[in-house]
């Protein structure tokens, strides 16, 4: 009788080795790149991100630097220059701002200013995002004051697969990009999927549909497209189909996915957890009513924070972000109109 052998188990990855993983394959690949920021090297990253890194690539590759960010990004601008390709790690994405002048007056401008002669092959990459009782030092959601600025690509994935093919797409963009990493994604186990083995990349300014409707649109990017999923569940229930759209690079943006799936449905509501005034779920809807207002049966919604810091108080917290029971409601409402 023969011996059973059983077929080896299939290794799902989560968010956060994906992005080690398209880090490590870009330095292989790209003799060129230079990766630097706060504690990347010897801890490996606040979370993890570049750990062992150092150790295969050396600290000229790898570099821990001062808890300067506009240290770390203004010396990228500089070896990016000199013909380097960049990784900058912002140990929150919410201190970025301190790095703000170094991003938008001088990495974003420098193509245009130079006529087109100059790249800039940067990727600012950061954790982001609420929901973990972060507070309001270490849950901000800041894309907008990025998509304001020409010249600056912006990202935020929300599925491993997407994490590794987008990260691997900027690394190779030449255009700078500014990389929203969704920290309480980074080791969800049930988000992890099997990678594949060989390389690949996911297209900037791609929306993916990641469900299929034909009375509502929900249009989000990073954590919220699970609350979207998650309310598209209890809306079926109830009869309600709706379609979700994951936007994953908000500029570009994938504009025809959006208004076809507006096609479909008629109605449309725009999810993200930065706060309403001026964020980029306004820019969706302004869009949304220029380019495709004689498909709108209803008013465009947007579903947001509020107007407010991220309290530390879990049940303040969840009261002033987007939440499955708003998006219900909302889609009720709309689909009612």
């Amino acid at each position: 009788m023969s011996a059973t052998v059983d077929a080896p188990a299939i290794l799902k990855k989560n968010y956060l080795t994906a992005l080690k993983e398209a880090i490590d394959e870009e330095m292989l690949r790209n003799p060129d790149m230079i990766c630097q920021g706060e504690d990347i090297g010897l801890l490996g990253g606040a979370f993890g991100v570049t750990d062992g890194l150092q150790a295969k690539y050396g600290n000229k590759r790898v570099v821990d630097m001062p808890i300067s960010e506009a240290a770390i990004i203004g010396s990228a601008v500089g070896m990016a220059l000199n013909g380097k390709t960049v990784m900058a790690e912002m140990q929150f994405i919410d201190f970025i701002s301190c790095g703000f002048d170094q991003i938008v007056n001088m990495m974003a401008t420098y193509h245009y200013r130079t006529a087109g002669e100059v790249n800039m092959p940067v990727v600012v990459r950061g954790p982001a995002g609420a929901y973990g009782g972060g507070a309001l030092y270490h849950s901000q959601m800041n894309e907008a004051w990025f998509c304001n600025s020409p010249g600056l690509k912006v990202v935020c994935p929300s599925t491993p697969y997407d994490a590794k093919g987008l990260l691997k797409a900027s690394l190779r963009d030449g255009n700078p990009v500014i990389f929203f990493e969704i920290k309480e994604l980074y080791r969800r186990r049930e988000l992890e999927e099997e990678l594949p083995s060989e390389d690949y990349i996911v297209p900037l300014g791609k929306a993916a549909i990641r469900r299929e409707g034909t009375d509502v649109t929900f249009v989000s990017y990073g954590q919220n497209v699970y609350h979207c999923l998650a309310a598209a569940d209890e809306l079926a229930k109830q009869g309600v189909h709706a379609e979700v759209i994951d936007i994953r690079t908000l500029v570009p943006l994938d504009e025809e996915t959006i208004y076809n799936s507006i096609a479909k449905t008629n109605r449309v509501i725009v999810v993200n957890e930065a706060p309403m005034t001026c964020g980029f779920a306004g820019e969706i809807v302004a869009r949304i009513t220029t380019n495709a207002f004689d498909l709108l049966d209803a008013p465009p919604v947007r579903i947001t924070r509020l107007d407010t810091p991220v309290p530390w108080v879990k049940p303040l917290e969840l009261y002033v972000l987007p939440s499955v029971e708003k998006l219900v409601n909302a889609a009720l409402q709309t689909v009612r109109y």
